[in-house]
């Protein structure tokens, strides 16, 4: 009988691009076939979160507002619609923004995490049926990614959502559905950062520090945490950096600095700031012969402009998208990790706030205060 019933809660909602989010109560319809109503614990705001809301068609392809934003969560499961076989309520578990269907060609292919189960319709905000279950006074709010989880509640399709064990803190475990398994998967899967090699990190936000963290955890003889903003710098020695450096004291550009310090170029470079100038300043920053450049930075209308003898020389451009991790086979395996310690997680964590503070950890996240801001719903 519970999934028959809307369940009315409160929510965070983008009316328009450029204006901040309102807390409004919210109607969340139960679950159809091959969805779960989850009841989200805790979620983390991630700088897309920001960018989708106040960058909106810059370097972002616009969606349809109104919005419910937020897509780093984990949550309880409230209820299954039919032919829901893998959940049950009471279930503890982490919704996906990157679907594993389990059956398609992708998800069959150890080469790749991109399953697009459900795909075309989650960019637009919507589940299978072309419509969002989430509404305010009967006016439909589009889903983000599929997920929404600045909501007390909402509705995932059973692709995009994993499970995980019970004893897991929610509150630091959300952190595993974004930022901090893209940046570590980025160094340890996709760059596949070797034991004594040299790195360098761009960009010390969550998902670059993740990027340290999994350097370290690789071996890496040499980490190197580039940022212009040095306040960074203690929490990325923290996570493994042996050194770090703010472009701005250089006369020169950062690449050759970096070029000058490893006598060479470093071998593996990862770009977790999303600008396409860093891209190139971290392709260039690697080694001739056999440097590899990992872009895990978000941005989807921009271009790269390469100088080709950049990657004819033997170097390597690679893309990684949530770390290359298979969603839903992987990041129960990641807070099994955190749950042994060979993750950190909680050191991410600046901020503890409530829904109703949402843009005031919107404004630490755009000031550089805060790595990660987690709201508890």
């Amino acid at each position: 009988l519970a999934n028959m019933l809307v369940i009315k809660c409160k929510a965070a909602v983008a009316w328009e691009p450029g204006k901040p989010l309102t807390i409004q109560d919210v109607d969340v319809a139960p679950p159809k076939v091959h969805e779960v109503r989850i009841k989200i614990v805790a979620t983390g705001v991630c700088h897309t979160d920001w960018e989708y809301l106040y960058e909106s068609g810059k370097g972002m392809k616009s969606r349809p507002f109104p919005l419910v934003l937020g897509h780093e969560a984990a949550g309880i499961v409230e209820s299954v619609g039919p032919e829901v076989t893998k959940f049950s309520p009471g279930d503890k578990v982490i919704p996906l923004f990157l679907p594993q269907c389990g059956e398609c060609e992708r998800c069959r292919s150890p080469k790749t995490n991109q399953c697009r189960k459900n795909w075309a319709n989650m960019q637009l905000g919507v589940m299978a049926d072309g419509t969002s279950r989430i509404s305010y006074k009967n006016q439909q709010l589009y889903q983000f990614l599929g997920v929404s989880s600045f909501s007390q509640y909402t509705v995932v399709p059973d692709t995009s959502l994993t499970k995980i064990r019970c004893d897991a803190p929610l509150d630091k475990v959300c952190l595993l559905g974004c930022g901090v398994s893209t940046g570590y998967g980025a160094a340890v899967k996709t760059a596949k950062v070797e034991k004594d090699s040299s790195c360098a990190v761009f960009g010390l936000g969550a998902v670059g520090l993740a990027a340290v963290m999994g350097c370290q955890v690789a071996g890496a003889k040499r980490i190197i945490g580039v940022d212009i903003n040095p306040d960074k710098f203690e929490k990325a020695r923290v996570f493994g950096a042996t050194e770090c450096i703010n472009p701005r004291d250089h006369e020169k550009a950062i690449q050759e600095v970096l070029v000058e310090k490893t006598g060479g170029g470093v071998d593996y470079a990862l770009e977790c700031v999303g600008s396409p100038v860093i891209m190139n300043a971290a392709l260039e920053s690697t080694a001739e012969a056999w440097g590899t450049c990992v872009i895990a930075g978000w941005t989807e209308t921009e271009t790269m402009n390469i100088m080709v003898e950049k990657i004819l020389m033997g170097r390597t451009l690679k893309g990684t998208y949530f770390g290359g991790w298979k969603s839903v086979e992987d990041v129960p395996k990641l807070v099994d990790d955190y749950m042994n310690k060979k993750l950190k997680l909680d050191e991410f964590i600046t901020h503890n706030l409530t829904l109703d503070q949402i843009n005031v950890a919107f404004d630490l996240l755009k000031s550089g205060k805060s790595i990660r801001t987690v709201i508890s719903l």
